[in-house]
Parts: C-alpha cells; structure tokens; sequence
C-alpha cells in the first residue's frame, strides 16, 4: 500500500481512509497537539494485520489513525477513498486540563449518525486513558476503539447507511404549520363535518351537540399533551404514533397498538371515501335525474375509482401529497367562508320551502332542546358517529420520519389544530341550528295563507310555512334531519361547499391512507410479528412503503363495499379511543414511574390529566359500542401475549421496564425490615456454574426447585489478572442463554486469582437485602485425583468458607460428569475457525478465548440433560443420616411439586439399630407428618456399623495413595514442617485417628447402592469435617467414597444446621 504526500496536497484539511486507518497529511492532523499521537501512528510499512509497523513521522509527511469500530465503513480495500473532503482542522479535540486524550463533552458522542462526508467521533475508551501509550508499543492494549457500548449500534441506521457519501437526493421534510396543523386540521374537517354535524345537531339539539364536541376535543386534548410530551423526549422516527407508543410503553403494548392504530387508519379511509360518494352521487342524482345503477351501488364505484386516484397520489411521493393538501386547505377555507357569508343572505323563497330562514332566536332555543328520531337516537349513538371526525389529530405524529424537527413540531400543530377546529366545530354548529328547522318539504305550496297556525305543527309555523303534513307521514326530504346536504343549501354559492366537500373528504382519506401504511412499516421493520417483514420495504427517497400503500387500498376497499357512513364510523371509534387510551397511559406511566430518561421538553402536561385521559377513552369506548370495546381489547390482548411469548430481541428503554425497576427496588427495601421466619425459609442459591451453558445438567437441576419459588444466581469466577475483561458481551451471552433454556436466574461473573478466593468473594457480596444466596451449589470434582493438589485444597477450601459465612452446601454429582465444555470444544474446532477468518477478523477476535467460542456457539444449540425430561415412578432417596435443620427433606419436597417429578415417591433412609427399628421408623413417619411432608416410605438401616468390604477400602486408599505424607507417625511438629507447602497431604496419625469415620463412609456408599440402583435421584448428608484435624486430600475422598460408582444423580447435601421446616403455625 503506497500513498504519497501529492494524494491530499489538493486540500491541507483533507484526509483518506485507507482500510480501518484515515491518512492526514500531519499540518492537518486532527491529533498534532498530542506529540505521542503524533508518532506513534504514522504508517511506514507495507503489510497490514500484525505485520504492520508505526514510526515517528518526518516534517510534512503523513499521519495514519487507526478508525474507531463505528468509523470502519465495511471491508478493508486497497484504495483510498475521501471520507474527510473539508475542515478536517474543525475535527479536533478542544483541549482537557486532564490529559491530551480525554475529549470535552460534544453532541456528536451521543449522536447515534454522523453528518454525510464526516467520520463518526467516539470519545476514547477506558482501555486508551487507562494505558500508557508509548513510541515503541504501538498501539496500546485495546486499541483505540471505542467500547461498543459508546459507539453506534452494531445495526447502522437508516441516516447512517451513507456515511462518508453525500446522497444523491434529499427527501421532502415539513415544518409544524403545513407538516403538522394542516394536516391535521385537514384530517379531522372530514365527512362528518359537512355531511353529518347538521344532522347530529338535530338529533341531540344545540346544547347536546356542543357537549359531545367538546367531550371529543376534551379527549384529543389531553391525548394531545400526551402525545406532546412523548413525542419531545428524544429524537422521534418514522412510525407517528406506533413509535411513540412502543418506545415509551415497549414492544409488547406497542405492537398490538400499532397493527389496531395502522388498521383504524385503513378503515377511516373508507368513511372518508364514502362520504365524498355520497356527495357525488347526490350530484348525479341532481343533475342528472337518477343513479347510475342504484344509490347503493353507485356510492361502491365512485369509492373504488376514488381510492384508486387517491393511491396514485401516494405512490407518486410525499412532496406531491403535501400540494394536494395545501390545496384542499384553501378550498375548505373558501367553503367556511362562504358558508358563514350565507347564513346572513336573505333566504329566498326556495331555501325557505327547504327549512332555511336565516338566524332565529326562538329557532335557536327550539333546536337547543333533543330532538331524537331512528335507531341511533341517542347521546352515545350520535357521539360513536362524531367521535372519529375529532380522531385526526395523529395524522401529524404518523408522518414523523418526515418532519424536520418532529419535537417542536408535534406539540405546537396538533394543539393548534385541536384548538381551532374545536371553534369550527362549534360554530357551525350553533349557526346551522339557528337559521334552519329539522323538517321541511321542499314544496313551495305549503305556505300559510294567512297568519291563522291553527293545526300547523313544527317549527316553521311561525315563519309562513307548513310542513305538517310531511312531518305527520314521516317523508320530509328537507331539514336538518333529512338532508344530508344543508350546508350546500345555506351557503352563498352551493359549489363552493361541495367543492369543501370534496376537499375535506378527500384531504382526509388521503391523510389516512398516508398513515396507515408509514405506521406499519415502522412495525413490520422492528420484526415483532411473522410474514410482515415484505411491508417493512421502502422505495424512493423518502423511503416510500409500496407495499403497505397496496395492503391499505384492499382494507380501504374492503369497507367501502359496505357503502354506508353511518355504520363504518362505529367501527373505528372504539380502535382510536383505544390507541389514545394507551398514548395517555404511556405518558402516565412513563411520569409515575421517575425513570431519570423521563425529561421531555414539553412541560404543560400532568399525569393525572394524562391518567384521566386514558381512563375515559376506556369508558367511552364500552358506552359506545361494550361489544366492539370488547372486541378492540381483546385483539390488544392477543396481539401483547404473542409478543411477551416471544419476547423479541430488543431494548427501548420503555417505561415498563422502569416501572419494573421501581418494583423491585420498592420490594426489595420493604423486604429489609421483615425478619426472617422458618415458615419463610427458601433455598437461595448460588451455583457456581462457570459459563452456565457449560454445565446444563446442574442449572436444569437447580433451576426446577427455585423456579418461582427461590433465588438462583448462576457464579462465574474468571481466573484473570484483571486486564482487558470484557464481561458485558459474556454477560449478554449468558443471560441470553438462560432465558433461551426458560431458567429464571441472575448471572454474575467475579475475576479472582483462585476458585476459593473468587467463590469467596460471591459469596460475601452476591445478592441484595433479604435477596442474599443461603445455599452453595457445585459439581463434584470429579478428577480430583488428576488435577493440581492446590486446586482440589482450593474446592475444599469452598466448601469450609461457605459453612464459615453460614451457608448449606450441595454438590452434585453424575457419572457421566457435569462440564462439557470438553465436548463443545471438540465441536467448534478452533484452530479451524481461525483458519478460515480474514487477517482483519484475527485482530479484532485476538482475545477471544476458546470459552468465548464456545460459549457463543451454545447460545443457540441448547445441550440436553438428564432433569429435562420426566422422571417417572421412580423414587427420591433421600440418606437422612444427620440433622442439618431439614434442608435435606426440602430441597425432595420442592420437587415433587413439579410436573416432572410428580409422580416420582420419597424414601427416607435414617441410621438405627436393631432393637428399635419399629420404634425409630414410627418416630421419623410421627416427624414427616408434622412437618405436612407427605413422605411414608421410611427405611431405618442397621447395618452400618458393619466392616466395608476389602475390595472397596482398598480402593479408597490407593485414591488417596498420592496424598500420604508417609512419615511413620513423627510428632505433630514435624509433620507441620513436611506439609508446610502441602497443606492437603495426609499424616499417618490422622489416617490411623479417622480410620473408623473413613470405613463408615465406605460402608455407606454400600448400602448405597444396594438400596438404590434405580432411583431417581439420591440425597445423602454431606459429612461436615473438622478444618484442622481432616486435611482436604482426605475430606476429598470422604465424599468421592460417599458418591462412588453411583448409577443416577447423587446430591451431597447439608444445611447450616439452622431449621428450614418447622410443624408450628407461628
């Protein structure tokens, strides 16, 4: 690789990047007020990997940088690319009082992209502040990169896809007014507004009318807050109201809102969509005196070529949809203008036989009163119909990925657009009841001849007309309640209001069928439901979502087909009330829980408002329509328990794991002022696993009795000398693992010189409050005899501190062993792998370990054992030879409540002579049943005093053959003076003082397995050995003598002779 001076003499501030290194001509150097830096990076060699060199640079040469792991942009390749074309003298660091390598806080750090054409700026690691940096070192330990935990997520986005070249095209973004307000003004002056607020006024009167406007505007209101000060706590994407959702509440509640919110946008615009057929084919009617096929009918074709336009539209791009809204914001505003210019025009006699006498003081209190009529005469039935003209305020959120600054946008234009359509809402309404009646004719002869109103019923007695007629038989045409059209006739110039109309109408099904499908592709691209992922795809600058443009025109189509307004109005009122529901309690929720990440910008809200927003969207929602409300919740429902099932790979920091956080912060501190009880007790345990994946057989064993029911924490003591222990990306692994394998069980890893003074120290600082760990558990050390002495001293040694810190202990023990890590090895051949990785892979996985492999590899591949399956009618045999408090009746106990080891009987094995056997077995059965324990089988051995045979002592001595002192009995001085290094080694004195305790042990394992070949699992007491009398060398084969040559499972256990059962109730 060769690059001379000559390359970046074009621009003293330029620079190239050269495979995982950028080149500064060394006048430009970002890093020349640091002289280490200075030197020690500059490239003078050629090669690459570990054959690369670093010399100190010659006046007006060139500098090379090794790139943090966000600046890589892919492969390494032999060209020099430009990635710094301008200002590179800008990029460095101000400097610090500190050291030349620490960085002053800069927003590019937290930024998670960087600006096209730049590098992306880390601060430096722990490793690089840590380490002294030196000419003839070359780079320090841990390289220059950032921890990944401070760089960019492993998966770049969208913004960051380009980094280093300019876009070709920049996509279209708005600002509050025409990105935001227009919008969602646009949005929510629909179909209702011109073709059913006339009539609704009618129905419930003036007053009625007025409290359901602002029923509605009240909860749109406080959603509104909610949604301002959700949208105002961090950057906010494409997915409007799913992102928002989701990201605050998490993927759970957020998934199954965003399919209800994208599929309540589909379906809104179908009502949209008919109420401008409806006008269209009342013109054709008007005009050309009758329908093309029947009313019915003609409403589905117009809608069908409708939406089809409609999606033309859409496909074209955003910055085309945004015209042909300011456009239909002008004609609405034209349409209100004259509207309210014709309500003061003298009515002509025509506009009078139709009910319009312009405005009336005693017309507006007639029409103040209800005047209810059909089946949906009723407050609620008219508020379900109302409700989703007021459901638009979103239309501005769901179009976040293509507003300029979404935080400042969001709050200020949907409160305005609340707000002034609130006024519209109210206006119209007040002046359309003032200036007509609710039943007219039409017929120019129904005037009154003279003043005489006798027999004349209605309203419009008292101006010269008389609609009784038509008002008795029930077929008026004109009026309030049977015109949909009224505005058209009291405005100034009726095409005008119909071209209002249209604008309206077609405004907001274009709106909805922007919505739905942006807010699914944010869903479909997070992955939290199958076969959806095809709607995710973007195309175009703004990342368009085709296919979710195509799915929503079905649905649209789908309900259009109904053809009749007033029943798809219902339909999606109780699907809004739920989405604002959950965007309320998200803000509660997120407020009540004090996460210290809750700081939005956006101050005027209260999560009591917040509360009582969500709380009322509920119970509207069941006095709309108790059935859809049902409905609606249930599919919420089914949608969250899918999504919790599956429990998708990602962290959004929502507030339900703050929430969680408090819980157990709260309990956990309540549960320090509770004494502990007997009738409490539970088996806390700490398991001293390594890498859990590696033993599978004793975390399955473990993790079946404390499931529910006990703390388990899984140790890894990691013989380290504290340097360079990445733990964070081990930990994940782990967890994940667990999780994986559904054992509910914290991990922690400790570095430590030595199993003893790791396991000792998780011992002692493992746990939280009254969470503390009060049981060991480990595997058997099988291949004690092969292993180091010192190791085996270090596990007996385990043994003796957790019985000092007042801890049971449990060894477990099976014959094929526990680790197999061996066998994991054997199939993720290493030198393999290595083999076949890039130069660029071997450096960076340098210091990976073959545990680290392997362990990786275990992640998916889930190793079987034998506690997985069930255990059948086979027994528990349970060796209670010493009274260590119970722990050893309670750790069977808890497993017979399991489903796997249900059917499986306890036997009680208890030492007795043979004079009282009866007596003895009648005592331990009296005990059991005391202590609720629903174990009958009680054997009493008596025979244990008898001699081991030959064959099995003389086993027991030649394991312990290579531990023997051989001293010939020498006084206690000079035995202490032989093992003075060899603290394990055994004296003849204690062989000859503990003979008798050896043969019992050996007598033991005998009657062992003369009881127990085909049990399930054997429980023995864990013989607990004087420290300074017993050395570990022959404590060690105590309990290998105890636990040899055993066909199943065999537990050493024994409490810490404190009681864990009790038959008392208090």
């Amino acid at each position: 690789m060769v690059v001379s001076v000559s390359d970046l003499n074009k621009d003293d501030g330029a620079a190239l990047q050269i495979g995982r290194f950028t080149v500064y001509k060394q006048s430009a150097s970002p890093y020349n007020e640091d002289p280490h830096l200075g030197c020690v990076y500059q490239h003078s060699s050629n090669g690459h990997g570990p054959n690369q060199s670093f010399t100190e640079p010659e006046s007006g040469g060139l500098v090379m940088v090794p790139l943090g792991t966000d600046d890589v942009q892919g492969e390494e390749s032999p060209q020099p690319q430009p990635v710094l074309t301008q200002n590179a003298r800008q990029d460095h660091r101000r400097p610090s009082i500190y050291s030349t390598l620490d960085q002053v806080p800069h927003y590019a750090f937290y930024a998670n992209t960087a600006a096209p054409g730049r590098l992306k700026k880390s601060r430096p690691s722990l490793n690089v502040l840590r380490y002294a940096i030196d000419e003839s070192e070359g780079v320090p330990p841990g390289g220059l990169e950032g921890s990944p935990s401070q760089g960019t997520p492993d998966k770049p986005s969208d913004e960051e896809a380009n980094v280093g070249n300019k876009p070709k095209s920049q996509p279209v973004r708005f600002g509050w007014v025409k990105g935001v307000m227009i919008r969602c003004m646009l949005n929510i002056w629909g179909v209702i507004l011109y073709l059913r607020l006339p009539w609704i006024t009618a129905q419930a009167g003036i007053g009625l009318t007025w409290v359901i406007i602002l029923l509605s505007s009240l909860v749109t209101a406080i959603t509104g807050l909610s949604i301002s000060a959700i949208s105002t706590n961090g950057k906010v994407k494409a997915g409007g109201t799913y992102f928002l959702i989701s990201r605050s509440l998490g993927p759970e509640l957020g998934g199954s809102i965003g399919l209800i919110f994208a599929f309540a946008n589909a379906v809104a615009v179908a009502m949209h969509t008919v109420g401008f057929s409806e006008t269209v084919r009342d013109l054709i009617i008007e005009y050309s005196g009758g329908p093309i096929v029947d009313p019915i009918n003609d409403i589905r074709i117009i809608g069908v070529i409708t939406v089809v336009v409609l999606l033309g539209v859409c496909v074209a791009g955003m910055e085309w949809e945004s015209k042909a809204q300011i456009l239909f914001f002008i004609v609405i505003l034209i349409s209100f203008v004259n509207y309210f210019v014709g309500t003061v025009i003298p009515a002509t006699e025509e506009k009078q036989s139709k009910g319009f006498f312009n405005y009336k003081a005693d017309l507006f209190l007639s029409n103040m009163v209800p005047g209810w009529r059909g089946e949906d005469g009723s407050f609620f039935g008219m508020f379900s119909i109302f409700f989703p003209s007021a459901t638009g305020i979103l239309a501005g959120a769901n179009i976040s990925g293509d507003l300029k600054d979404p935080a400042v946008a969001i709050p200020r234009g949907t409160l305005m657009a609340i707000f002034w359509t609130t006024i519209s809402y109210l206006a119209i309404s007040a002046t359309i009841g003032s200036c007509m009646v609710r039943d007219a004719s039409a017929s120019l002869n129904d005037t009154l001849l003279s003043n005489e109103t006798a027999g004349c019923e209605g309203q419009a007695c008292r101006y010269g007309w008389n609609f009784t007629e038509c008002y008795r038989a029930g077929d008026c045409t004109q009026g309030l309640l049977n015109n949909y059209q009224t505005l058209s006739l009291v405005s100034g110039f009726g095409p005008l209001v119909t071209a209002g109309i249209f604008a309206a109408t077609l405004s907001s099904a274009l709106a909805c069928l922007v919505s739905a499908p942006k807010v699914f592709q944010c869903l479909c691209k997070d992955n939290l439901y199958p076969l959806i992922g095809v709607f995710g795809k973007g195309y175009g600058k703004n990342n368009e979502p085709a296919w979710g443009y195509l799915l929503t025109f079905f649905i649209a189509v789908s309900f259009i087909l109904i053809a009749e307004l007033n029943v798809i109005a219902p339909i999606i009122s109780n699907f809004f009330l739920c989405s604002y529901a959950l965007i309320n309690f998200s803000c509660f929720h997120a407020s009540v829980t004090n996460s210290p990440g809750w700081r939005p910008s956006f101050r005027y809200y209260s999560r009591w408002t917040a509360l009582f927003g969500a709380i009322i969207s509920l119970v509207i929602m069941f006095l709309l329509t108790w059935w859809a409300a049902l409905i609606a919740l249930g599919i919420v429902v089914f949608l969250l328990g899918y999504v919790t099932y599956k429990k998708p790979d990602i962290n959004w920091g929502s507030s339900m794991q703050a929430g969680t956080y408090n819980l157990a912060l709260s309990y956990s501190v309540s549960l320090t002022g509770v004494e502990d009880h007997v009738k409490n007790f539970r088996p806390q345990c700490l398991i001293l696993t390594g890498p859990p994946n590696f033993r599978p057989a004793l975390v399955d064993f473990v993790g079946t009795f404390t499931k529910n029911i006990g703390l388990m924490i899984c140790g890894n003591i990691i013989m380290s000398d504290g340097k360079n222990i990445q733990q964070e990306e081990r930990t994940s692994r782990e967890v994940k693992w667990l999780n994986k394998r559904k054992i509910r069980s914290f991990y922690t890893s400790l570095s430590g010189d030595n199993l003893r003074d790791g396991a000792r120290s998780l011992m002692q600082a493992t746990g939280l409050g009254k969470l503390k760990p009060n049981t060991l558990f480990m595997g058997f050390k099988g291949n004690w005899q092969e292993d180091l002495p010192r190791n085996m001293d270090d596990y007996i040694g385990t043994i003796h501190d957790a019985f000092d810190i007042n801890y049971g202990v449990c060894l477990l023990r099976l014959t094929e062993g526990l680790d197999i890590s061996t066998k994991v090895e054997a199939h993720v051949n290493p030198a393999f792998e290595n083999h076949e990785a890039t130069e660029t892979e071997k450096k960076e996985d340098s210091t990976e370990t073959i545990e680290d492999m392997c362990s990786s590899h275990l992640v998916d591949e889930q190793a079987s054992s034998i506690f997985q399956g069930k255990q059948g009618k086979k027994a528990i045999d349970v060796y209670w030879i010493y009274d260590d408090g119970g722990l050893t009746l309670l750790i069977p106990y808890l497993l017979t409540r399991k489903k796997r080891w249900r059917q499986c009987r306890v036997r009680v094995f208890i030492i007795g002579h043979q004079d009282t056997v009866e007596e003895e077995r009648k005592e331990m059965l009296s005990l059991l049943s005391q202590f609720r324990l629903d174990f009958h089988d009680v054997i009493v051995i008596i025979d244990s005093e008898q001699a081991p045979l030959s064959e099995n002592v003389k086993r027991f001595e030649d394991s312990i053959a290579s531990y023997r002192l051989n001293d010939g009995l020498r006084d206690e001085a000079t035995v202490q003076e032989l093992r003075k290094d060899c603290p394990w080694m055994i004296s003849d004195r204690e062989m000859e003082q503990l003979k008798q305790k050896s043969e019992r042990k050996i007598r033991l394992n005998e009657i062992i397995q003369e009881y127990s070949t085909e049990a399930a699992l054997i429980l023995v007491s864990l013989p607990v050995a004087n420290k300074d009398s017993c050395p570990s060398g022959l404590y060690m084969a105590w309990l290998d003598a105890l636990s040899h040559n055993l066909k199943c499972p065999t537990l050493l256990i024994r409490g810490n002779q404190q009681s864990v059962l009790t038959f008392y109730c208090q």
